[in-house]
């Protein structure tokens, strides 16, 4: 059950940190780009849901940041496996200032637990083939 599974397209392990701080840094742009390959990451493995301009467009009305965790968690169930976060995990967003951040991270390593198990390179250790 721990194979990597290769007929799925599997996503890339991103630094939580790294994501949260260059979130901050770049006044927000880099949220809109990790949104948008987090959804289309997903998208590309399950097959299914809302691809990454969608999520984006969608994470600009506040639905995009419930459906991104409720995506994470399906993933995580549809493998046989306890979802680390859920569509319920989107009520971070209403915490004013960090709770963006936090829902940030959670799912970006709720995200990195799946791909690290699918056999995508940690954080940081990409190697030509997959930059």
């Amino acid at each position: 059950m721990n194979t990597p599974d290769t007929t799925r397209p599997i996503g890339h392990q991103r630094g939580s940190g790294f994501v949260i701080v260059m979130s901050i840094v770049t006044l927000g742009i880099y949220a809109i780009y990790w949104v948008y390959k987090s959804f289309q990451e997903l998208k590309n493995y399950r097959g299914q849901g809302v691809g990454g301009l969608g999520g984006v467009l969608l994470a600009l009305i506040i639905v995009g940041w419930f459906l991104l965790p409720a995506y994470v968690g399906r993933m995580y169930q549809e493998d046989g496996k306890p979802n680390p976060v859920s569509g319920m995990s989107g009520l971070w967003i209403l915490v004013p200032y960090a709770g963006v951040y936090i829902l940030m991270y959670k799912s970006q390593e709720a995200l990195n637990g799946f791909w690290g198990e699918k056999g995508a390179p940690a954080p940081g250790t990409a190697t030509a083939a997959t930059a």
